[in-house]
């Protein structure tokens, strides 16, 4: 059963289009790859998914509901977050206090302290540092809260992009664990990645984007060996 189905999506900016008719689908429980080159229009994929952008045409169904047109602060609620590439943590407050934003769409505060703890066992780092403020964390710990403040809302769905940008590799192989981790525990996963070699070996099914187009699909196992993928993207 598909909980998330794309289905031929054009957005433009301006003049310019970015997606050409982009469908794909994402069941439940599954990891799904986004992989494509700088500009082939993966971020904008995802801003559309949860929107942030508007498609001029197509639809987005989530969970049996057509979403095109529904707001992003109204699609969290829904069960869906988002880790924006570049973590977007809030700088200025603690670990914490950035935790607790995760989990605005949810009043219990039994069951929200819970999902911390939660969140702590998964993150043993974050709870060391939850009187820090986000700002002095490093790059791997920020992406690390930033997947935690995603978490507290409890997702059925969790789109990344591009959670290991700029991290040294123990952090990339790190993420990648806890990447695996989250959807082994049942929550759903888009992701979208550069490094295409890491995520068609977590991904249970992966899609190629070329300049807002899907070019290629299929099992992550058999793109990971597709030769026109290594020569791509896997640098081989």
């Amino acid at each position: 059963m598909a909980l998330l189905e794309v289905q031929d999506i054009q957005v433009y900016y301006g003049m310019i289009q970015a997606l050409k008719g982009v469908s794909f689908s994402v069941n439940e429980g599954e990891v799904i790859a986004l992989i494509g080159a700088n500009g082939a229009g993966k971020t904008t994929t995802l801003h559309t998914v949860t929107g942030l952008l508007r498609a001029k045409s197509g639809h987005i169904i989530y969970d049996g509901q057509d979403i095109t047109k529904v707001p992003p602060h109204k699609i969290v609620t829904m069960g869906m977050a988002h880790v924006p590439e570049g973590r977007r943590v809030f700088a200025n407050m603690t670990v914490l206090q950035n935790l607790k934003m995760g989990a605005f769409t949810r009043s219990d505060k039994n069951e929200i302290d819970a999902t911390i703890e939660k969140v702590y066992k998964r993150f043993p780092r974050l709870k060391e540092r939850q009187n820090q403020t986000a700002g002095t964390l490093s790059g791997g710990e920020q992406q690390m809260l930033a997947m935690g403040r995603a978490l507290m809302s409890q997702p059925k769905i969790i789109l990344m992009d591009e959670p290991s940008m700029g991290l040294s590799p123990i952090f990339v192989n790190e993420i990648f664990d806890i990447i695996k981790e989250v959807s082994e525990s049942g929550t759903t996963v888009l992701l979208v990645e550069q490094n295409a070699k890491k995520a068609l070996s977590i991904a249970d099914r992966a899609y190629v984007l070329e300049t807002g187009r899907i070019t290629l699909e299929g099992k992550a196992s058999d793109l990971l060996h597709d030769e026109s993928v290594q020569k791509a993207y896997l640098g081989e």
